[in-house]
């Protein structure tokens, strides 16, 4: 109606506007699915990360594992033994990370 009306510019702005919510909706897209899995099975600790469409897994042995923070309590998880180190909690609030912490620890010793 605007562009019947005379007003020529509307129409280029509307697309602009539209390719950058369709950019934003891709960003967003791209990192909805990201997340921390920890599978604690048959003496076995799993730990699955995923990041942008990007899974790595690592597979630590009960026994060996080392969970503490990495810096002070509101830092990431470190998960470290048999010469390998993940750290999780990315997606946990800063204040909950030391809880999760003593209940991964708790649960690896009740294994």
């Amino acid at each position: 109606m605007f562009w019947l009306q005379g007003a020529k510019m509307i129409m280029p702005f509307a697309w602009i506007e539209l390719i950058a919510v369709g950019a934003a909706f891709l960003v967003y897209a791209r990192h909805a699915t990201d997340g921390e899995r920890l599978v604690l099975q048959d003496g076995q600790l799993l730990v699955e990360l995923s990041h942008a469409g990007k899974i790595s897994r690592e597979h630590f042995n009960r026994e060996m594992v080392r969970v503490e923070p990495h810096i002070d309590d509101r830092s990431l998880i470190e998960l470290s033994g048999q010469g390998r180190r993940v750290q999780v909690g990315r997606h946990v609030r800063p204040e909950l990370r030391s809880h999760l912490a003593r209940e991964l620890r708790m649960a690896l010793r009740a294994a």
